[in-house]
């Protein structure tokens, strides 16, 4: 390793990584308590591994090539092909792969992941909407995936559902974080076509407050989410574990309202997400809608 290398290693390592940006971690808490204390520990070594996988992707400091051949190690970590550096990626592969030995979850849910990051070393630009779902398979719905398996739950009802809920919860997240990842990535998920449509470009990411334009562009999308809310609420009834039922009752309420507040808040302008309180409304009524179970 050359000096430069060996420089970037240790700014890049820092602190252990926390757990975020992935569909389900980014609006809500990961490893809801909801969840057995039986699967809670692995499922935050799974978010673990996500988060850490997506600091390398988000990094500005490392070029594209830094970023693959680090993903690239993680994916043979993650195999046991090799024990890697002594950092914090590498250890929260090695805990999924341990993970995943304790369960017999299948790592490939972490690999989609690991796909989705390396589109995000080398990917500025999102072209079309069904690009955009095209992403959302290996970033979003492996999650949702992960978590059923763990959970043993095999319905093809459930699959679907989740599939849907996760990616309207990635759909969200870009929403909320587009001026963010502009600005600080030059990255957009916003679809192209749909801005050329509109007379707009990226840059209009950029400003302060949205245009006009650019509201309908968002509104074009939240009719999207609102498809994928809608074929997410099959999940609440076709989950039988309980616990992962009232999770799952509760994230398919805070997505309606985040899609909800996505069309009265101005993402540019911040104020995208909800409060503790509408968040606490409703959680309140997804528990119930778990409960019941219909």
């Amino acid at each position: 390793m050359t000096a430069e290398a060996s420089a970037r290693e240790r700014d890049w390592a820092g602190p252990p990584p926390t757990l975020g940006r992935t569909a389900r971690g980014e609006n809500f808490p990961v490893a809801s308590r909801l969840l057995s204390e039986r699967v809670r520990p692995h499922v935050a070594a799974f978010y673990r591994f996500a988060r850490a996988a997506d600091d390398i992707a988000d990094d500005p400091r490392l070029p594209p090539e830094e970023k693959l051949d680090r993903l690239r190690l993680l994916d043979r970590l993650l195999a046991g092909a090799e024990e890697g550096p002594d950092d914090p990626a590498a250890e929260a592969a090695r805990a999924l792969r341990t993970s995943l030995a304790e369960t017999g979850v299948s790592a490939v849910h972490a690999r989609h992941l690991l796909q989705a990051f390396q589109r995000d070393a080398l990917t500025r630009r999102t072209p079309t909407w069904g690009q955009l779902l095209a992403y959302c398979r290996y970033s979003a719905i492996p999650v949702g995936r992960y978590l059923l398996e763990i959970h043993g739950e095999r319905e093809v009802r459930a699959l679907r559902a989740s599939d849907s809920l996760c990616v309207a919860l990635q759909v969200i997240n870009h929403l909320q974080d587009c001026r963010a990842d502009y600005e600080t990535l030059d990255r957009v998920y916003i679809p192209s076509d749909w801005l050329a449509e509109a007379g707009i470009g990226a840059d209009s990411l950029g400003a302060e407050r949205s245009s006009p334009e650019l509201r309908s562009v968002f509104a074009r999308m939240l009719e999207r989410v609102d498809l994928l809310v809608a074929g997410a609420r099959p999940l609440v009834a076709a989950v039988r574990d309980l616990r992962l039922r009232l999770d799952s009752a509760v994230i398919v309420v805070l997505a309606a309202r985040l899609a909800r507040k996505l069309r009265r808040a101005d993402p540019l302008a911040g104020g995208a997400r909800l409060t503790r309180l509408e968040a606490a409304l409703a959680a309140g009524h997804g528990l119930l809608l778990g409960l019941v179970r219909r």
